[in-house]
C-alpha cells in the first residue's frame, strides 16, 4: 500500500505532503490543476519513462519520495533480496533530479538504479488509463492474467517440468550427436593411434629410465677398461699378492722378532681384509658394466619410439599412457554411439510426448478459463450500460515454452456485427476505460499487494453509467487500495478519502497544493463537479444525495 507521497519542486509543485490509506483515495479538480503532476511524479519515483523536464522552473533540483507499507509476503521483498537491498515492513523510495538533468534514486537509504525502481513498480502499483501500455492494455500480459483467473497452478508448474525434461534431453541428444560426429571425422586418426600407442605401451616414468639406462651403457666402454686395470693391480698378481707375501715374511720371524712385530702384523691382516673389500667392490662395477650391445640398440630404439610419440601428439612422454586411455574412451563412444544416440532418441520421443500431454492440458484449462472470464467480463460489462458490446478472449498456437504453446488476446467488438480487435484499437475512449474497468473487476481476486491507480477511467460516461463505475471501483478498493483520479462526482463520492487539487497564483507563481477533504468541504467539491463554477443548493443536495447513497 502506498502510505505517503512527498514531492518537492516538481513542474508546479513547490512542496506537497500527501498521506493515502486504505480504500478508495479519490482526487479531484479542474483540468490542469496539476493532478496528472502527482502521477507524473509517482511514476518518476517508481522509476517510470516521463517527461524529460520535471524540475521546477528556479529550483536546483526536484525530489520525491514514497513511502510504501510492505506485508510479510509481499512479492516486492523478492525484488530488495535479489537486488542485495534490505527489506523490512516499511519501504521508502527516494529519487532526485537535477535541473541539468541527472537522476538519482535510494531504496530504505541505499543507493539504486532505475532498473530495481522499475522491477519494484511492477509489483507495487498498476496503473490503468486510456494511454497505458503497462496494464491490461499490454498483450504480453493477457496469459499471465488469464492464467491468475484460472487457478491452474498444479497443471501450469507440470508444463514447466515437461519443458525442463524435454529441454535437458534435447541438450543430451545433441550432445552427443555433435560428440559422435566429432568422432567419426577422426575415427581412422584414432584407431590407428590407439594401435600404434597399444603396441608400444608406453609406462609412465620409463622415458627417463630408459635414458639412464643408455647413458650408462653408452659410458661403460669408457670407463670399463680403467676399472678392470684397477681391479687387477688389487690381485693375486699385483697389491694382493704383495701383502700376502709380506704376511708370511714377516710371520716367518716372529719368534725371532717378539713383540716388535704385533702391531705391523695387525695392521697388515687389516690391510687384506680392506684390500679384499675393495676389489670385491671393483668387481661388482666390473659385472654390473657388462652388457650386450643389443641391449644399448634395443634401449635407444624404444627411447627414440616413446620419445617420437610424444612429439607427435604434443605431450610429455609420461603422458603418453594417459593420453591413450582417453583416446580409446573417444573410440569406445564412438563403438556405442549408435546405441546410445537410439536410447537418446527415445528419452527425447518421450520427453516431447510428456510436453505435449501436459501442454495440451493447460491448454484447455485456459480454454475453460477463458469462457468463464469472457462470460464474468460481459456480466459487469451490463450496468456499464454496454451490454451490446463484446469481449472475447482469443487463444491461439503459440511457440512451445515452459508456459505452454499458447497465445492469450483480450479482444473487444464495440457493436454486434463489427469486428472484434484489441482493447486499445477497437475501443473508444470511454468504452476503453469501461471495458478496463470491468475486466480490472474480473481479476482482482488474482491480485496482491499492488495500489491501482485509475488515471480518469471515467472519461466519457456520465449519470448511471458514472455511477456503476464508481461503486465498482469502490468494491476493487474493499480488499486493497485504489486510487483514482477524476471529473465524475458520481465517482468522487464514493470514494472513502477525498483530496482535491487546486492551482494558485502566488505573488506570480503558480504552485499546485493538495488538500483532503472533510465531510462538509467534500459536499461542496462534488457541488462544483456538479454545476460548475457556481454552486447552488440545489447542487449542494444533489452532492449529499449522491454521498448518501
Amino acid at each position: 500500500m502506498l502510505r505517503a507521497l512527498e514531492i518537492r519542486d516538481m513542474l508546479i509543485i513547490d512542496r506537497l505532503e500527501l498521506e493515502l490509506r486504505p480504500g478508495l483515495n479519490v482526487l479531484t479538480g479542474e483540468t490542469g490543476a496539476g493532478k496528472s503532476i502527482l502521477l507524473d511524479s509517482l511514476g518518476f519515483v517508481l522509476g517510470w519513462r516521463g517527461r524529460a523536464e520535471l524540475v521546477r522552473q528556479g529550483a536546483e533540483q526536484g525530489e520525491v519520495v514514497a513511502v510504501f507499507e510492505l506485508p510479510a509476503a509481499h512479492p516486492a521483498r523478492a525484488v530488495l533480496q535479489d537486488a542485495g537491498l534490505p527489506a523490512g515492513d516499511e519501504l521508502i523510495l527516494r529519487r532526485i533530479n537535477t535541473s541539468d538533468g541527472r537522476k538519482t534514486a535510494w531504496i530504505n537509504d541505499r543507493r539504486a538504479s532505475g532498473e530495481v525502481l522499475r522491477a519494484l513498480s511492477d509489483v507495487l502499483v498498476e496503473l490503468h488509463g486510456q494511454h497505458d501500455d503497462r496494464g491490461l492494455l499490454n498483450p504480453r500480459g493477457h496469459r499471465a492474467l488469464l492464467d491468475a483467473f484460472g487457478g491452474y497452478g498444479a497443471t501450469q508448474t507440470l508444463v514447466r517440468r515437461a519443458w525442463t525434461g524435454l529441454t535437458d534431453a534435447r541438450k543430451a541428444l545433441t550432445a552427443l550427436q555433435e560428440e559422435v560426429a566429432a568422432a567419426r571425422a577422426e575415427e581412422d586418426f584414432l584407431r590407428h593411434a590407439v594401435a600404434e600407442l597399444d603396441g608400444l605401451d608406453p609406462q609412465p616414468g620409463e622415458e627417463a629410465s630408459l635414458d639412464t639406462r643408455r647413458r650408462r651403457m653408452q659410458g661403460a666402454e669408457r670407463i670399463r677398461d680403467d676399472i678392470a686395470r684397477a681391479h687387477q693391480l688389487l690381485g693375486p698378481e699385483a697389491a694382493e699378492g704383495a701383502l700376502g707375501d709380506a704376511a708370511r715374511w714377516l710371520d716367518g720371524v716372529m719368534d725371532q722378532a717378539g713383540e716388535a712385530l704385533t702391531a705391523p702384523m695387525a695392521a697388515l691382516s687389516r690391510a687384506l681384509v680392506e684390500l679384499g673389500e675393495a676389489q670385491a667392490g671393483v668387481e661388482d662395477v666390473l659385472h654390473s658394466l657388462e652388457f650386450n650391445p643389443a641391449d644399448l640398440e634395443e634401449a635407444e630404439e624404444r627411447l627414440f619410439a616413446i620419445r617420437a610419440l610424444a612429439r607427435k601428439h604434443g605431450v610429455a612422454p609420461d603422458d603418453l599412457n594417459g593420453f591413450a586411455e582417453g583416446l580409446r574412451t573417444r573410440l569406445a563412444a564412438l563403438d556405442a554411439g549408435d546405441a546410445e544416440l537410439g536410447t537418446l532418441e527415445q528419452a527425447l520421443r518421450d520427453a516431447q510426448a510428456a510436453y505435449d500431454t501436459a501442454a495440451a492440458a493447460l491448454s484447455l484449462a485456459r480454454a475453460k478459463a477463458a469462457t468463464r472470464l469472457d462470460k464474468a467480463v460481459m456480466a459487469e460489462l451490463a450496468p456499464l450500460k454496454m451490454d451490446r458490446a463484446a469481449f472475447e478472449t482469443l487463444i491461439d498456437p503459440a511457440d512451445p515454452g515452459p508456459d505452454g504453446r499458447d497465445m492469450v488476446t483480450f479482444t473487444v467488438a464495440t457493436n454486434p456485427g463489427a469486428p472484434a480487435g484489441p482493447l486499445g484499437k477497437i475501443a473508444s475512449g470511454g468504452e476503453l476505460s469501461r471495458f478496463l474497468l470491468a475486466l480490472k473487476v474480473c481479476l482482482t481476486g488474482t491480485e496482491s499487494g499492488r495500489t491501482l491507480i485509475f488515471d480518469e477511467i471515467d472519461r466519457g460516461v456520465g449519470g448511471a453509467t458514472a455511477d456503476a463505475v464508481g461503486r465498482r471501483l469502490a468494491d476493487l478498493a474493499r480488499t486493497g487500495q485504489v486510487l483514482v483520479v477524476t471529473h465524475s462526482p458520481q465517482v468522487a463520492a464514493r470514494g472513502a478519502h477525498h483530496w482535491r487539487v487546486e492551482k494558485r497564483v502566488r505573488q506570480g507563481v503558480t504552485l499546485s497544493t493538495v488538500t483532503p477533504l472533510p465531510a462538509p468541504e467534500r459536499v461542496d467539491e462534488i457541488a462544483r463537479m456538479l454545476a460548475g463554477d457556481t454552486v447552488t443548493e440545489e447542487a449542494r443536495a444533489a452532492a449529499r444525495a449522491l454521498l448518501e447513497a
